[in-house]
């Protein structure tokens, strides 16, 4: 059911994205971080940094989280009847490392047609101007995709090491949030982040994406979890949500997952990342 309002909505259709947005209380995403982190303890070959795309495949309370009833409202009211999410991804920064994220619109890559799909974004650490919080540029959404350079930085977080030029950066906006809270950003938006420059981790985890009832896939092919009663369109293969972490049946799942999402994003590339 949507849930956001109609000044949001409208804000949202206007700057392509909106926060910050409460989800979780702090004890909740004290709960989730260290529900996390117990996990890259016990499993860090599955959790390592070159190993975070979809572990709401094998770790069902990030699962639970995808499923949040407030996350789905919110994709409700952007979205036309979601059917699926595509994909999740930790974002995870050290203290004073150089990891970064550059300047991108998610929809480059992600081989969906159209734009019916919001990306959602959940701290679980206090995500600010000094550790590397997402940054977006307001409006930049309202220009369709625009072509990107594949650049491959050691430091740079995305696959291919995307970037985008042509606009003005110095529009852009840090969105601050406190743990428990969510942006929402629009496929064509551009965005980045910085290197975290404090002494504390940065977490969160992005939702990427809630897709509308009639997306279809571009290309590739798309591993998804259906998060309502709408249908999921059968060119989508729909995998089973976790009872269970870690198991060697959610392995599997999720390394299908992966394998098929990294076609996705290395479709045309001169060169394939680990990740």
């Amino acid at each position: 059911m949507p849930i956001l309002t109609d000044e949001q909505v409208s804000r949202y259709r206007s700057d392509g994205w909106l926060a910050p947005i409460d989800v979780l209380t702090t004890g909740e995403a004290s709960a989730a971080l260290a529900a996390l982190e117990e996990a890259e303890a016990r499993y860090p070959e599955d959790l390592h940094g070159g190993h975070r795309n979809n572990a709401h495949l094998v770790l069902p309370f990030l699962a639970d989280l995808a499923l949040h009833p407030t996350i789905l409202g919110c994709a409700a009211s952007l979205v036309d009847r979601p059917a699926a999410l595509l994909n999740s991804v930790l974002f995870i920064k050290d203290p004073d490392a150089t990891a970064y994220v550059s300047w991108h619109q998610d929809s480059t890559y992600m081989g969906i047609e159209g734009t019916d799909m919001v990306t959602a974004w959940l701290a679980l650490t206090p995500s600010t101007s000094d550790n590397g919080c997402v940054t977006m540029a307001p409006g930049t959404h309202l220009d369709g995709t625009r072509p990107h350079e594949d650049r491959y930085g050691p430091d740079n977080i995305l696959t291919r090491g995307q970037h985008v030029s042509g606009f003005d950066p110095d529009t852009a906006v840090d969105v601050v949030l406190r743990p428990g809270q969510i942006s929402l950003h629009h496929p064509h938006l551009i965005h980045g982040s910085r290197p975290n420059g404090s002494d504390t981790r940065r977490v969160g985890v992005a939702f990427q994406s809630y897709v509308g009832v009639d997306a279809r896939p571009e290309r590739g092919e798309h591993h998804v979890l259906a998060v309502g009663d709408a249908p999921v369109d059968p060119a989508f293969l729909v995998v089973p949500r976790p009872e269970t972490e870690m198991t060697d049946d959610g392995r599997a799942v999720r390394a299908a997952a992966n394998a098929a999402l990294s076609d996705v994003l290395y479709d045309g590339s001169a060169e394939r990342r680990a990740y």
